[in-house]
């Protein structure tokens, strides 16, 4: 664990304005500067950088965080990663962490085998310029020597032991642990890859962490992959990110396709923002990683009836991590094409035409629950009910869900009452989508009094430690927020606005916390004025606790007639907090 007091000193050091302005043009708009949102697509700006704060918002799209969240979205990275890299430029060194003797043996380890792939990649590439049978290969398939070169793309020669030549202790056990050699049953070793072209895949760090190899006539596997190793996990990683992240957010799309060669074609003629997935079906982790990056996300299959069924299997996977700003579309070429045919055959802007009008998420997932009821009778009716609820159950996007809950209601012949009710997506008086007559229950105190208290509590967080949580209300969200920065003052008391910030994020804090925060970027209590908004709203809570209380002895006085004493405490004690108000 990185220690909060670094983290504390790091984000004190470093001036968020300064690390936004790397990547974003900003320009000062009264106490804040603006620009346009690197998250997402837009023509007026909606992102705002705060210097007294430390802290952007996108009004936009809702992206927030410090400087260390900004660096881990913009550049996709993890957050130790995000940290060293914030570090190092600001001249500081992140502390050791205490490690166990196995794990840094692993992490020295690790190293050893970065090195050993990056000088896979180069035999490769070197064998790439001696080969003109794979040469001819690539130019027939439309690609220049420079975009296999960014690629870094290579041959692995038709040899059982070509890798020998620049590893001449061809036993080591690196080789194994990469990859890159197999040992047969009758102790031989031989390459994993031979005679096919090789793509090399690498981490969002620049770092070649596994191959992927392509035969260039008949053969079988057409691809084959670098297996699991300590560098390369299939399910979270994607062929192409390194190389397509700037058109990505240029695009403001992500396009997912099925090969390598499908990738290197697209950019070849202007598509440079597609990645492939890794010989694995689409993942959770990949959905996350390319919603920081994209506004979009685009998943290409072939038409035919596998290319469906992989586009069902990355539906699903989506259901639970759509958003509602950021649509997810699925786009089917024809049975005859894969995208490297067609955007040879077509160009650059048709295929983009394609990709522009795909058929969206919604679209996909409710013409394939149409296609299996027959909605003309009730029996089909009701067997699409069925069909549809879990897969409405899954999404957490929750204008999408409405959305979708209306569509499945009309389609079923049900009110969308009845079909919530139907499909049990929400429980026995729960309220639904639909507007609903008010509801009896009491109001919430003073709501906005609860945001008061949590912004001066950010502006100066040693506020927290002076909270009576008696005087909030137990039902909202910032009051949980407030009493989780009173313990985490407790536990630190010199924690300063960017490190209780730093710890909401990811919490179940992280929500409330963030939109205080954004609306402070233009209307928040400074430090110096934070402590006496906190004691005047703490007053004014305690008057209106103590006229409740007041109220309550009024009521029972009638039957109960030795209360008068009590009352007239109360009320003396009202007159004297009514006294302190400024």
């Amino acid at each position: 664990m990185i220690p909060d007091s670094f983290k504390q000193d790091l984000l004190n050091r470093v001036d968020i304005v300064d690390v936004v302005s790397r990547y974003v043009q900003l320009k000062k708009g009264g106490a804040n500067y603006q620009g346009l949102c690197p998250f997402h697509t837009e023509k007026s700006p909606s992102f705002t950088v705060s210097p007294a704060k430390q802290f952007y918002h996108c009004f936009g799209c809702g992206a927030h965080g410090n400087a260390i969240g900004f660096v881990m979205a913009y550049g996709s990275m993890g957050y130790v990663d995000a940290i060293k890299d914030l570090a190092a430029s600001a001249g500081m060194t992140v502390p050791e962490i205490q490690r166990s003797p196995q794990e840094n043996q692993r992490r020295e380890r690790e190293t050893d085998l970065y090195a050993v792939m990056e000088k896979a990649m180069e035999f490769f590439r070197t064998h790439l310029k001696d080969s003109p049978k794979a040469i001819g290969y690539l130019k027939s398939r439309g690609l220049t020597g420079e975009v296999a070169a960014r690629f870094r793309i290579g041959y692995a020669p038709d040899d059982w032991q070509g890798l020998k030549t620049v590893f001449p202790d061809y036993d080591d056990k690196s080789l194994a642990e990469t990859g890159l050699v197999i040992d047969n049953e009758a102790g031989r070793r031989y390459d994993r890859f031979r005679d096919r072209v090789m793509f090399p895949i690498f981490s969002q760090r620049g770092s070649v962490i596994g191959f992927g190899g392509r035969v260039m006539g008949e053969g079988e596997p057409k691809y084959l992959n670098s297996p699991e190793t300590a560098l390369f996990e299939k399910g979270r990683e994607l062929y192409g990110l390194m190389q397509a992240r700037d058109a990505i957010r240029t695009a403001g799309r992500v396009l997912v396709v099925e090969g390598y060669m499908d990738v290197v074609a697209l950019a070849q003629y202007g598509v440079g923002y597609a990645v492939a997935t890794l010989g694995t079906a689409t993942t959770p982790t990949h959905i996350t990683k390319l919603l920081r990056l994209a506004d979009e996300i685009v998943f290409c299959f072939d038409g035919d009836s596998a290319g469906r069924k992989a586009a069902w299997r990355a539906l699903e996977v989506s259901l639970p991590l759509a958003v509602d700003h950021k649509p997810m579309r699925f786009l089917f070429l024809p049975a005859e094409d894969d995208p490297d045919s067609y955007v040879r055959k077509h160009g650059q802007e048709a295929f983009e035409r394609l990709a522009r009008e795909a058929q969206t998420l919604s679209g996909f997932l409710m013409g394939e629950l149409r296609g299996q009821a027959d909605l003309g009778t009730a029996e089909g009716r009701s067997k699409f009910l069925t069909e549809a609820k879990p897969h409405l159950e899954k999404i957490t996007a929750a204008g999408l869900k409405l959305q979708l809950v209306k569509e499945v209601a009309s389609l079923a012949q049900v009110s969308q009452d009845e079909a919530e009710r139907l499909m049990g997506l929400r429980a026995t008086g729960e309220r639904s989508y639909a507007r609903a007559a008010p509801s009896r229950a009491p109001a919430p105190l003073i709501t906005s009094q609860e945001q008061k208290l949590l912004r001066c509590v950010l502006a100066k967080p040693s506020l927290a430690t002076g909270l009576d949580p008696d005087l909030l209300d137990e039902r909202l969200g910032e009051t949980a927020a407030l009493k989780a920065i009173a313990g985490w003052v407790e536990e630190d008391p010199a924690s300063g606005e960017a490190i209780i910030v730093e710890r909401a994020q990811g919490s179940e804090h992280e929500a409330v916390v963030f939109r205080a925060q954004a609306a402070m970027l233009d209307h928040g209590p400074g430090e110096e004025s934070a402590e006496p908004e906190f004691r005047q709203i703490l007053l004014s809570l305690s008057i209106k606790r103590k006229n409740e209380e007041i109220e309550t002895l009024k009521r029972e006085a009638a039957s109960r007639p030795g209360l008068g004493a009590e009352l007239l405490r109360r009320t003396n004690e009202l007159a004297v907090l009514k006294s302190q108000r400024m």
